[in-house]
């Protein structure tokens, strides 16, 4: 009728509310991160207030484990920044301080260095002043724009109060939440698909999570045992920046190590060390601890990660960098339990012929 097909208005309707689907979440993109960072904090909570609840006499509610698990957590922040915050401060204001002069120090030729070594160093340090100057103007330009992105920080600091609120009701309402999701669709096949398919999520970012924050603390306290045993400055302020940068995969550990590598160097402190160091403990973590921490279901090949984070990066900068990871086990994860499905489906005839 009118020489409409059906069929290509059904498809032509799909695809406009597919379109319209992805301009929402392009639009909405600012809350959606707020929201997946407060369900990764409650991923963060979540075995502490199941054991508090375990622990806690019995009530109809988990409200008492969650007060108590926030202010346990509150405790550990405030315990962990006078104790290891303060320091880092410090240090931060000690580097600003003397790297100034520990640059023009290090831009000497060194007498106990071949001519060499010297040379090449000598023309890096010339590159780098080369594209300062170059790029002085730009920056200067730039300054502008900066002090406005430092102000809509600033007004973002509200996020940091809203992110427990949000993870708070995850946790309180989060079982209620995936009941409701199911309760969508009726018995058969698509539910029990639906149901293991939030199981799989639910154990890969509890997985994911616990490993971030182990990897994170396993990386600080190795850092800075390290650098305090052969004497590198700032060793606090270096192994509190490694430690937070593994939060973010691969670019992460690779700025923090160049960091590290940079500071060592213009403070003339066991470059050489530090760098067998580094390259040891990545391969420990990297193949050792890791996978070991991670657990089934972050099984990512290094390749598909560097297109991840570099992909993120690309799309929604930093936070599209801190997301590539669980994104793509979450995509492995749908794709795995999807083919399995359909196999058994296809399975099921013929062992009814069979039998």
């Amino acid at each position: 009728m009118l020489g409409i097909d059906r069929h290509a208005a059904r498809y032509a309707w799909t695809a406009a509310l597919v379109v319209l689907g992805l301009w929402l979440v392009y639009a909405v993109r600012t809350t959606l991160f707020v929201f997946v960072l407060a369900l990764l904090f409650a991923y963060l909570l979540s075995p502490l207030v199941n054991f508090l609840d375990y622990v806690l006499p019995s009530s109809r509610t988990r409200t008492p484990a969650l007060g108590l698990a926030y202010v346990i957590f509150l405790g550990i922040v405030i315990l962990v920044g006078s104790q290891i915050g303060s320091r880092v401060v410090e240090q931060a204001n000690s580097l600003a301080g003397k790297l100034p002069a520990m640059l023009q120090e290090w831009e000497q030729p060194s007498p106990a260095a071949s001519s060499t070594i010297n040379s090449i160093k000598q023309q890096v340090i010339g590159r780098v002043q080369a594209e300062v100057a170059q790029r002085s103007t730009a920056i200067l330009e730039a300054l502008p724009r900066a002090g406005l992105r430092a102000l809509s920080v600033a007004s973002n600091v509200i996020y940091l109060v809203i992110i427990p609120i949000l993870a708070f009701f995850f946790l309180k309402d989060g079982g209620l939440v995936r009941q409701h999701i199911l309760d969508m669709l009726a018995e058969g096949p698509r539910r029990a698909l639906l149901d293991d398919v939030m199981a799989d999520i639910n154990l890969l970012l509890a997985n994911y999570m616990r490993a971030l924050v182990l990897l994170s603390v396993a990386g600080f306290t190795a850092y800075s045992i390290f650098f305090s045993i052969i004497g590198v400055p700032y060793a606090i302020l270096l192994a509190a920046l490694g430690g937070m940068l593994e939060f973010i995969p691969m670019v992460g550990p690779l700025t923090a190590s160049v960091t590290i590598l940079v500071v060592a160097g213009v403070s003339g402190s066991h470059v050489v060390a530090v760098l067998i160091f580094l390259l040891v403990y990545r391969l420990f973590q990297d193949y050792i601890l890791s996978p070991h921490l991670m657990g089934q279901g972050v099984e990512l090949h290094p390749l598909l990660v560097l297109f991840g984070v570099f992909a993120g990066a690309e799309v929604a900068g930093i936070p599209g960098t801190f997301l590539s990871v669980p994104v793509l086990a979450l995509a492995r994860v749908l794709y795995l339990r999807v083919r399995k499905a359909r196999l058994s489906a296809r399975l099921a005839p013929a062992n009814m012929v069979r039998s």
